[in-house]
């Protein structure tokens, strides 16, 4: 996706029966992934939003939800 912006992206690109959720939906998390970057720690999924590995999230308009994973956890096994 090299110089494409988020503004030139269509609003849905969600051919899916049943769609998606939008961009705007409590539950747009679980739109499906349309272009997976787990090495770069991102997820372009078909609501238009880049999902991160930190479960934050940038929505098509800019809007930045932050990370809901929680601060402070080891993530190691004892």
């Amino acid at each position: 996706m090299k110089g494409v912006f988020l503004d030139q992206l269509p609003p849905r690109t969600c051919d899916h029966s049943p769609l998606c959720p939008g961009a705007e939906d409590h539950d747009r998390g679980e739109a499906r992934i349309v272009s997976a970057h787990p090495e770069q720690g991102w997820n372009l999924r078909c609501n238009g939003i880049l999902s991160f590995e930190d479960n934050g999230q940038l929505l098509p308009d800019g809007t930045v939800i932050a990370s809901q994973r929680p601060v402070g956890l080891d993530r190691t096994a004892a």
